[in-house]
C-alpha cells in the first residue's frame, strides 16, 4: 500500500457565483451526503463539536453513539467487510484521534476501506502542547494510506472527496481527515465536486497480457498446483472467478483465515485453512506443491512458517492489487499486479482443464487425524457433561452456517477454532482481526456488520480476555437495538496465550489467568436476555432460543479450561513440522 501520494490537500475549482456558501463543519456533513455514506460511527468531543451541529438536522446520515473511540474504528471497520462500503468513523482531537490508532492500523492490515475524521486544535495553537493536541497524522503516516490535515474550510470537500476515493480504490485501507477547529468554524463556498488531483495515486487494475500467458503456462505445465487463497478474493469479490479456476485446474484449494468463505467447505477441492492452525493436508499440500499460485496474499508468517522452507520445490505466481505486497516475504517467479478480478477473467479462458489425478492420489495419503474439515463432516455432539471449548464452537459454527450468517470472532483459541469449524457460507460473512490480530475487535466490528447489513443475521464470537476490552459497547448495542448473538467463551484464561505457555514454557502461566464479571447480571444491567452455559445437554437448547430473540441476547459459555488448538505450527517452524496432538505434560 503506497504511503507517496501527494500531502497537499486538493483543491478546489474556481469559485462559482451560486456556489453555497457554510462553515466548513457543514461541508464535512454535506461532503459525506453527496459521497452516499449513510451510517457513521463516533464519540463528540471539544475539537469535533463544530461538525457535530450540522449533523444532528441531516437526515440522511445516521449517527452511531459509541462508548470508546476504538469501537468507533472498529464498528466502522466491521460495517465496511460486510456491506463493501467505506466505513467512516468520527472523533475528537488527541486522546479521541488516538483511541483510533489501533483500529486504523486493523483496517490497514486487512485491507479495510475505512474514512477517519478528525478534529484538532486551532491552527494557531498546533505545536504548542495545547489542550488535546496531538499529532495525529504524523502518528498514523505508517498505518494509512494516506493522511490530510486540512487548515481551510474551502478544502474540506477535497480532502474527504479524496480520502473516500484512496481509501476505496487499489488494495482498500484507512485514510485520515485531520480538520482544524477553526477550519470547521470558518466559511467558505461549497463547491461540488471537488477536482481531486493525486500525482503518484495511480492504483494499476488492469494486468499486462505477457504476464497473465506466463501465468497460465506455469499452470499448465505443474504436476502439483496449490491455489493458495487470501482475502484479496473476498475484497475483489472474486470468488466465481476462484471457483471456476480451481475446477478447471483441478488443483487443491487453501483459503486463509481471511479468506473463509471465499470457497466452498464443502467443495472436494477444498482442503481447508493453511498455516499454524490450519489442516494438515493443507500444509502438506503446500510444502509438496511444485507450483503455488498466490491469490490476494501476503504470504504472511502465520501462514508459511519458515520462508526459507517454505513450499521448497515450487514456483510461486503472485497475483496482487498491491505491488509492495509482492516479494515482501517471498520471491515470486511471476508477480501479476493488479486486481484480482480482472485478472482472473483474463486467466481463466487461458487455463486447459487438467487431470490432477495423481497429485490428488498423494494428498489422501496424508492423515485426516487432524483435518478439522473431516472430523466435522463426521462428528457427532456431545449431550452430557462439561462443555467442551471446540464442542460450544462448533454448535455455534453450526448454527451460524445454518441461518447464513455473517461470523464476527475476536481473536484467540476461539478465533482459530470458530475457522476451523465454519461450514459453507457467504462469501465475505467471516469477519476477523487477522493480521493485527486486535483483541476487543469483535463486539464493536459485529455492531457494524449488523447495522451494515440489517437484513441479515449476526454472530459474535468472542473470548472472555476480549470481550472485558470493549464490553462498554454493549451500551450501545442496546441503545441502537441491534439484534446482535454474542456467544462469550469463557475459559478463565487468555487462552491462546496460556497454551503457548503449556507447550514452551513448562505450564509457567504467567498473568494469563483472568477474571471477569457475573456475565448474567452483566447482561440484566444492560437489559440484554443472556444465557450461561456450562454443560453439553444444555447447548442446544440455548442457541436456538438465542437465534429466536429479536433484540441483542448473550451466551456465556463456561468451558474447560485446558483445551487446547491442534493442528498447530510452533513459531518459527516449517508448515511440515506441525505439531497434531497435545505434548505429555508429567502432572
Amino acid at each position: 500500500m503506497s504511503s507517496d501520494i501527494a500531502t497537499a490537500v486538493p483543491r478546489p475549482p474556481a469559485r462559482s457565483a451560486s456556489a453555497p456558501v457554510m462553515t466548513g463543519a457543514e461541508a464535512v456533513v454535506r461532503s459525506l451526503d453527496l459521497l452516499g455514506v449513510t451510517d457513521v460511527f463516533g464519540l463528540p468531543g471539544g475539537a469535533i463539536m463544530p461538525v457535530y451541529d450540522p449533523l444532528m438536522d441531516d437526515d440522511a446520515v445516521r449517527h452511531i453513539l459509541v462508548r470508546h473511540e476504538q469501537g468507533a474504528g472498529h464498528a466502522a471497520e466491521g460495517y465496511a467487510s460486510a456491506s463493501g462500503k467505506v466505513g467512516v468513523a468520527i472523533a475528537t482531537s488527541g486522546p479521541g484521534a488516538t483511541n483510533l490508532v489501533t483500529a486504523i492500523a486493523d483496517a490497514y492490515m486487512d485491507s479495510v476501506p475505512l474514512l477517519c475524521i478528525t478534529g484538532q486544535v486551532f491552527s494557531s495553537l498546533m505545536g504548542t502542547d495545547a489542550f488535546q493536541e496531538a499529532d495525529i497524522v504524523g502518528i498514523t503516516m505508517p498505518i494509512t494510506k494516506h493522511s490530510f490535515l486540512v487548515k481551510r474550510a474551502e478544502d474540506i470537500p477535497g480532502a474527504i472527496a479524496a480520502a473516500y476515493e484512496i481509501a476505496s480504490t487499489g488494495r482498500p485501507g484507512p485514510v485520515l481527515v485531520d480538520i482544524t477547529k477553526d477550519a470547521q468554524q470558518a466559511e467558505a463556498p461549497f463547491v461540488w465536486p471537488p477536482q481531486i488531483d493525486l500525482p503518484g495515486y495511480r492504483p494499476v487494475t488492469k494486468a499486462h497480457g505477457k504476464q497473465i500467458q506466463a501465468a497460465a503456462q506455469l499452470i499448465a505445465e505443474a504436476e502439483k498446483p496449490v491455489l493458495y487463497v487470501g482475502g484479496g478474493i473476498i475484497r475483489s469479490r472474486a470468488s466465481e472467478q476462484l471457483r471456476a479456476l480451481a475446477e478447471a485446474t483441478g488443483a487443491p484449494v487453501v483459503t486463509t483465515l481471511m479468506a473463509r468463505g471465499a470457497f466452498p467447505d464443502s467443495h472436494e477441492q477444498n482442503l481447508g485453512m493453511p498455516g499454524m492452525h490450519g489442516t494438515e493436508r493443507a500444509n502438506y499440500s503446500l510444502q509438496d506443491a511444485d507450483l503455488v499460485l498466490g491469490l490476494g496474499i501476503r504470504f504472511d508468517d502465520r501462514v508459511i512458517g519458515r520462508p526459507d522452507r517454505f513450499a521448497p520445490n515450487a514456483r510461486i505466481v503472485h497475483f496482487d492489487i498491491d505491488a509492495t505486497a509482492v516479494e515482501r516475504t517471498m520471491r515470486a517467479d511471476i508477480a501479476v499486479v493488479a486486481d484480482l478480478s480482472e485478472s482472473l477473467k483474463m486467466l481463466l479462458p487461458l487455463v486447459p482443464k487438467a487431470d490432477r489425478t495423481a497429485w490428488w492420489e498423494r494428498i489422501r495419503e496424508w492423515n485426516r487425524e487432524a483435518d478439522p474439515i473431516l472430523e466435522r463432516r463426521s462428528a457427532g455432539f456431545r449431550r452430557m457433561g462439561p462443555l467442551g471449548a471446540r464442542e460450544a464452537i462448533r454448535a455455534v459454527a453450526r448454527k451460524i452456517t445454518q441461518s447464513q450468517a455473517i461470523a464476527v470472532s475476536d481473536v484467540g483459541q476461539h478465533q482459530m477454532w470458530l475457522a476451523q469449524e465454519l461450514g459453507d457460507m457467504v462469501p465475505g460473512s467471516h469477519l476477523t482481526s487477522g493480521g493485527l490480530g486486535a483483541m476487543g475487535y469483535a463486539l464493536p466490528a459485529g455492531l457494524g456488520a449488523a447495522i451494515g447489513r440489517p437484513e441479515r443475521p449476526v454472530w459474535v464470537v468472542i473470548g472472555d480476555g476480549g470481550f472485558q476490552m470493549t464490553l462498554q459497547e454493549l451500551a450501545t448495542i442496546v441503545q441502537e437495538d441491534v439484534p446482535l448473538r454474542i456467544a462469550v467463551i469463557d475459559n478463565g484464561y487468555l487462552g491462546m496465550v496460556r497454551q503457548w505457555q503449556e507447550r514452551f514454557y513448562e505450564r509457567r502461566y504467567s498473568e494469563t489467568r483472568i477474571s471477569g464479571p457475573d456475565l448474567v447480571t452483566l447482561g440484566k444491567a444492560y437489559g440484554i436476555p443472556t444465557w450461561r452455559i456450562d454443560r453439553s445437554e444444555q447447548l442446544d437448547s440455548a442457541l436456538g432460543l438465542a437465534a429466536n430473540e429479536e433484540g441483542p441476547v448473550l451466551i456465556w459459555l463456561q468451558v474447560r479450561q485446558e483445551e487446547n488448538v491442534y493442528p498447530m505450527v510452533p513459531s518459527g517452524a516449517a508448515l511440515d513440522e506441525m505439531v497434531t496432538k497435545p505434548k505429555h505434560v508429567p502432572g
